[in-house]
């Protein structure tokens, strides 16, 4: 059965505490705890021990995407009090020492870009990352590799790449400015054009930004795409 969640900065931006209220009752077992600006950080690794987490069978975090040389050694620092079971999202233009990053090991998973960035965005440039942080794995998002190659080539050859490396999706519209929106009727056809090369076993985590009251539909749409029924309870 596949996992299917969301990233609470798509639902509730940085009150993760609200997005976990909205989420409590929707039979979801997979979530991203986002913590995409620097600031955001610290709070929330401080907050761990008293999240009621217990009904998730797949965690992750979203680490910052943007912060200084200075500040990463704080940010890796921060990271290493993170549970050891949790993936941890990164996007690679962020990094700058990656010997930082090979402390986390297999924790770290870089995520593929999308247009606006000069690096991450196809095959080539991801295995620039890989190579420099051998251990890693990877967050495959779909949105992101529609947007920079609307053939879904590129996300077809990512997704052979690093299939082995494969811990988690991120699945949204991404739309021509590069922020995350509600699946498209037309996005929905390019994901199932690659949806086939994601295992049962990857946990899809949602980053499209909705309203509480189009939470469960988006996850139903989400579902569907990818052949995937166990969600099929919720009500819409």
């Amino acid at each position: 059965m596949r996992e299917i969640g969301f990233s609470t900065g798509a639902i509730a931006l940085d009150d993760y505490k609200q997005a976990l209220r909205y989420l409590a009752l929707l039979p979801t077992r997979a979530i991203e705890l986002s913590a995409l600006r620097f600031k955001e950080l610290r709070p929330l690794v401080s907050a761990l021990a008293d999240l009621d987490l217990k009904k998730y069978t797949y965690i992750s975090m979203h680490v910052p995407s943007l912060f200084s040389a200075q500040e990463e050694v704080e940010l890796v620092s921060l990271l290493n009090e993170v549970p050891s079971s949790w993936a941890l999202i990164v996007h690679p233009d962020a990094i700058h020492n990656c010997e930082l990053w090979r402390s986390l090991s297999s924790r770290v998973a870089i995520e593929n870009m999308d247009r606006r960035k000069n690096c991450g965005r196809t095959a080539n440039e991801l295995s620039k990352y890989f190579e420099m942080l051998p251990n890693a794995k990877f967050c495959f998002d779909i949105g992101h590799a529609r947007q920079f190659d609307p053939s879904m080539a590129e996300a077809y050859t990512i997704l052979t790449a690093f299939s082995e490396r494969l811990v988690q999706v991120h699945v949204s519209e991404v739309d021509a400015q590069s922020r995350h929106a509600v699946i498209t009727y037309a996005a929905e056809l390019a994901f199932r054009e690659v949806a086939h090369l994601i295992p049962e076993h990857v946990p899809l985590i949602l980053e499209s930004r909705v309203s509480a009251e189009e939470i469960e539909r988006e996850l139903l749409k989400v579902a569907d795409v990818f052949a995937n029924h166990s969600l099929e309870t919720v009500a819409c």
